[in-house]
């Protein structure tokens, strides 16, 4: 039987600089149809603030492999 061992992410924040790992439920990804509306998002653990950083496609990669829940954002007409 083999084991699962649970994905963690390492994140900083940028209010208090903070550095910590996260679970993979602790963080959102949202897929835009550009860079510029592609990022992920976190509530940093140690100081509160909500912060939202860009997310290219290596990070889109990671994240979605490592189960982050993901929102696909559609363009609007």
């Amino acid at each position: 039987m083999r084991k699962v061992v649970p994905v963690v992410f390492r994140a900083g924040c940028p209010n208090c600089r903070g550095r910590f790992e996260l679970a993979a439920g602790a963080l959102r990804l949202a897929i835009g149809a550009s860079s510029r509306t592609t990022f992920y998002s976190f509530t940093c653990p140690e100081c509160g603030a909500a912060v939202r950083k860009p997310a290219g496609e290596r990070i889109v990669e990671l994240l979605t492999g490592g189960g982050v829940r993901t929102l696909r954002l559609h363009p609007t007409v």
